[in-house]
């Protein structure tokens, strides 16, 4: 039986990927490195992991769905909830109660050790927070599904700020501390631990993305009637794709709040979803390499490239007119008209990155399939 041998292009794609993960560990110890630098790494990459999860449904199963903010919502208080140390709950809550000293993380520190048992414990509580937004994303499918195009759109958006009404309520205030901050669970200080977190994600999306269930979402995407005929289950399929996409829409929201060490639910308002909607749209519907692309080029222009926008500047005495608080976000918006109307289906389209190409002109040959691509 003869042995497949690893393409060349297959090889340059393994070392891409280990380049970054090596870069991103470098940076971490790097002494001195820009914090703003760090920061649109590490928030990149969770924006990167849930505009993925919206385009897995927006772009690859054509459901126009607005509920992503709730769904992070509810997986960023579920990691809060069951990570708070016992011994800062008295000061965090306004609503002390002796049965929620449980903490996952430190249960699993005193059982298995202090690293081992972080390391598990937040592992698990990811798990969960995806899990429980999955779980409240098939309970709302069961109605909302039924609707299409803008009617899905509305009603995912009324239940995200639904969500997040009920999580202020005054009855889960010994949960969720009502409107006031959560904070005290365990959090990442580096951009090596959200980059593999999210690595893992997305690499599990795409491999979704390419199989039979794959290949079905695109099916019900680019006609319905046609996909039904071919013995797809709609409903099925549908509700699939809501589910999985706000499971990873949970983990994102876990990170985020990782990210900021705390939670809060005026964080998680519609605001967030549309910023959310802008990434996928300006990287392209239906391509997972330009939803990464977009977060990054996102964050990057709107909280670090642009910063010096919103401070008054003086040549000599003379002051800048314009220039000030808030005229970051003018330049801002003006940048994406000009991606939009100059890159109709956003930056990579469809299409995902390829290294292909690369890797023909590095060997001098091309791979797999090269020849009846080049026809």
């Amino acid at each position: 039986m003869q042995k497949k041998k690893i393409s060349a292009q297959s090889w340059l794609s393994i070392g891409a990927i280990v380049l970054v993960y090596v870069l991103a560990f470098v940076l971490d110890h790097i002494p001195g490195v820009s914090g703003m630098l760090t920061t649109v790494l590490k928030k990149g990459a969770i924006y990167s992991l849930v505009a993925v999860s919206m385009n897995l449904l927006n772009g690859f199963t054509g459901l126009f769905s607005l509920g992503q903010a709730g769904f992070m919502l509810v997986g960023a208080y579920t990691y809060a909830a069951i990570n708070i140390a016992s011994g800062i709950r008295s000061t965090v809550y306004q609503y002390y109660d002796p049965l929620l000293k449980f903490s996952l993380v430190e249960t699993l520190q005193g059982a298995l050790g202090q690293s081992f048992g972080l390391i598990l414990g937040v592992f698990v509580s990811l798990i969960l927070a995806g899990l429980l937004a999955g779980l409240l994303a098939w309970l709302i499918g069961l109605p909302v599904l039924k609707l299409k195009s803008d009617y899905l759109a509305i009603a995912t958006l009324g239940f995200a700020e639904i969500i997040r009404a009920i999580v202020q309520l005054e009855a889960l205030a010994p949960v969720t501390n009502g409107s006031q901050l959560l904070r005290g669970f365990p959090y990442f200080t580096n951009v090596t631990a959200p980059f593999i977190i999210v690595g893992i994600c997305i690499a599990i999306i795409v491999l979704l993305i390419n199989s039979t269930y794959g290949r079905a979402f695109k099916a019900i995407r680019d006609d319905e009637i046609a996909a039904e005929a071919m013995g797809i289950n709609l409903a099925h399929h549908k509700r699939m794709a809501f589910v999985i996409s706000s499971f990873f829409a949970g983990i994102s929201g876990a990170l985020l709040a990782m990210y900021q060490t705390t939670v809060q639910a005026n964080t998680f308002k519609s605001t967030m979803t549309y910023e959310i909607l802008l990434i996928v749209v300006i990287g392209g519907i239906g391509s997972v390499s330009g939803s990464c692309i977009g977060s990054f080029l996102f964050i990057a222009c709107s909280e670090w490239w642009l910063r010096f926008l919103d401070a008054d500047t003086y040549i000599g005495a003379f002051k800048v007119p314009l220039l000030g608080l808030g005229f970051r976000m003018v330049v801002f918006s003006v940048v994406i008209m000009i991606v939009v109307l100059f890159f109709r289906r956003g930056i990579m389209g469809d299409r995902e990155i390829s290294l292909a190409g690369l890797a023909k002109r590095i060997t001098g040959r091309p791979g797999k399939g090269g020849a009846k691509n080049g026809q």
